[in-house]
């Protein structure tokens, strides 16, 4: 069977089955991709991937499989285990689908694999990173093409497809010097062309830069409150924290956000505008429809500083009684730029750090954090100084979104999401 048919197929055995109500997935997938550990080519390999996703609501009771097989026994089997798993849930009236809309086909491939030139750029990077930075090992190396072929249908006459195509360029390094190293440091880009070096792929070449930078690391004397330069690159300490402790569904659904009535009122600094934005042209095969079958859009969280949107899903919209979210609000997050270039940023922080990196664990219900600052630099009276080893840095989420200082009018710009470098006030930096 085609996708397409399978879609169709499992769609209606589900309801045949006695769903109410019923939602299927099929994907398809091949991904070509080179490795390179310890600068050196170690692997090529193609790996293809198959998935089913099947939904049923029966008398308000969900079952959800999900299996890597396509043939029709492996669907069949798929069914019968989901319309099983309706019997034994609990009713659940938030349990839905989404409403018919216009059906679409999305189109975001590049012209397929050129795996020459993929196998060109990659060795050119390798030999620009033992040219330009010898200190340099590239522990791991992985550069691929993937292409994934999508069919969304469900009961309510929804019908989704998508055809997307891109390239993936992920490097996880370190400097070594003798007996000295530093701490392993990495970057992601997704692109749609082979047409740039890899070097030149934004902040690449400045955290290798750093790494090398990093092999005599001191501690921060003493304890004090100050400033924290966020770069892009330590984009999951804050924005993708912040999603999950305040915005999603587990926290509103239980009540323990902190902003679950703060919608429409200020809950930031007014320099800040963050949004999902999975149709803008910075962002590389983005999602185009939702995993609860809507079509996606664009959508600011939070704009000058006041919450406009939560990140739920069509559940925690019907459990909440809140807006659900445009997309799927976890991927392609884009901070506005501000208005200061970074170099004037750094030289209005008298005493601070920039953090690359961050090691911690998750936030507390009330948005309290704290961690190793990791590929870290101090800032001291304007200028960026000396690599940081073992400074903890703790904060209140919602104390330093009030507490926004700068934000900078360059970005990054990785394929997934874009992000500039933000300034924080009142954290607090502990060394020895």
């Amino acid at each position: 069977m085609t996708r397409q048919e399978t879609a169709y197929y499992a769609l209606e055995a589900l309801k045949k089955a006695g769903a109410g109500k019923a939602a299927c997935k099929v994907s398809t997938g091949r991904k070509d991709e080179f490795n390179v550990e310890a600068n050196k080519f170690s692997l090529l390999r193609t790996l293809f991937n198959n998935e089913l996703s099947i939904k049923a609501i029966k008398d308000g009771r969900k079952g959800v499989i999900v299996i890597n097989k396509l043939d029709k026994d492996s669907v069949d089997e798929a069914v019968a285990n989901c319309i099983a798993m309706t019997a034994s849930a609990l009713p659940d009236d938030a349990e839905d689908i989404a409403e018919k809309g216009e059906n679409k086909s999305f189109n975001q491939t590049c012209g397929g694999p050129n795996m020459d030139k993929l196998f060109s750029r990659t060795k050119e990077f390798v030999d620009q990173t033992r040219s330009e930075f010898p200190k340099i090992v590239l522990e791991g190396l992985v550069s691929d093409f993937n292409s994934t072929e999508t069919t969304y249908v469900n009961s309510n006459g929804v019908e989704f497809n998508s055809s997307s195509e891109n390239y993936d360029i992920q490097t996880m390094f370190s400097a070594k010097d003798g007996g000295k190293s530093s701490s392993f440091n990495g970057y992601f880009a997704r692109i749609a062309s082979l047409d740039a070096p890899f070097m030149e792929l934004d902040m690449q070449r400045q955290l290798l830069d750093e790494s090398s930078k990093s092999l005599n690391p001191r501690m921060v004397d003493g304890k004090f409150v100050g400033k924290v330069l966020l770069t892009p690159a330590c984009y999951d300490m804050l924005w993708y924290a912040l999603l999950g402790n305040f915005l999603s569904d587990a926290p509103l659904v239980k009540g323990t956000s902190r902003w679950k009535d703060m919608l429409g009122t200020k809950v930031a600094d007014s320099k800040l505008t963050l949004r999902t934005a999975p149709l803008s042209p910075h962002i590389v095969a983005g999602e185009r429809f939702t995993v609860d079958g809507f079509e996606s859009s664009d959508m600011d969280i939070i704009r000058e500083g006041v919450l406009e949107n939560f990140a739920l899903t069509l559940y925690g919209s019907q459990k909440t009684g809140k807006p659900r979210a445009l997309n799927s609000a976890f991927d392609n997050i884009e901070v506005v730029a501000g208005d200061k270039p970074l170099q004037e940023i750094i030289r209005g922080i008298d005493r601070g750090i920039m953090m690359n990196r961050f090691s911690g664990g998750a936030p507390s219900a009330s948005g309290e954090m704290s961690g190793v600052a990791k590929n870290s630099f101090l800032i001291e009276n304007g200028k960026v100084t000396d690599a940081l080893k073992e400074t903890m840095v703790s904060f209140d989420i919602v104390n330093v979104l009030a507490n926004i200082t700068a934000i900078s009018s360059e970005r990054c710009r990785n394929g997934v999401c874009i992000l500039p470098w933000s300034c924080f006030d009142g954290l607090t930096i502990s060394g020895k």
